[in-house]
């Protein structure tokens, strides 16, 4: 795929939403923390039902660590992996609070010491949060990237890098957003939405759908 049509692919995402953001319900950059560290291999929706409950309670790592572990899985149980989900999340506020002063550093290496944090829930921190120029690939943004053609790679951090060098700095910061929406409700995984998507008559997939 050329730089052309990459850059008509993101004209027509940044045309359709201007300002897109995370389906993950927060008003800080904890809350953010917490429903993303919550979020792996569970989708958002269930991580909102659960975050609708917990944060009117305990929305501070203070809080949250006077819950305690076992008070803690009592709002988050609906979400899968939550016992892990607990014992990281209570372990991360400990540290939020003795090496941070309770804020979310604005840091890969201190947000990757975080449990349960990775390369990619540090990504979408970076992003959204603080609005770095990261692009955080998850299975969504995988399969677009591989479907398209817009940037092929065997794994995530393949692709991670491949998008980072193509896509030009005036989308970088909204394309993670834009790729995540549109695996999500169109280009999905199972029979991707080849008649209503903006971008059909540009992207390499072979074996479109007329739906």
């Amino acid at each position: 795929m050329n730089k052309a049509k990459r850059h008509e692919i993101f004209t027509r995402f940044r045309e359709n939403n201007l300002k897109p953001d995370t389906e993950l319900k927060y008003q800080s950059t904890f809350e953010l923390l917490i429903s993303v560290l919550l979020s792996a291999q569970a989708t958002d929706v269930s991580v909102n039902k659960a975050t609708a409950k917990l944060y009117p309670v305990a929305n501070t790592p203070e809080t949250i660590l006077a819950l305690g572990e076992e008070g803690l899985k009592q709002y988050i149980k609906t979400i899968g992996l939550f016992n892990t989900k607990a014992k990281n999340t209570i372990a991360t506020c400990q540290i939020l609070i003795a090496q941070h002063g309770s804020v979310v550093p604005e840091d890969r290496a201190a947000l990757e010491a975080l449990p349960g944090v990775g390369r990619k829930t540090a990504n979408v921190i970076l992003n959204t949060a603080f609005g770095h120029p990261t692009i955080a690939v998850d299975t969504h943004i995988f399969r677009v990237s591989n479907r398209t053609g817009i940037a092929p790679g065997k794994d995530v951090l393949a692709v991670e890098k491949k998008l980072l060098k193509i896509v030009e700095d005036e989308f970088k910061v909204d394309a993670h957003h834009w790729l995540i929406l549109h695996g999500r409700y169109t280009c999905i995984a199972r029979k991707p939405r080849c008649g209503s998507c903006i971008i059909e008559d540009l992207c390499d997939f072979k074996k479109k759908t007329e739906d």
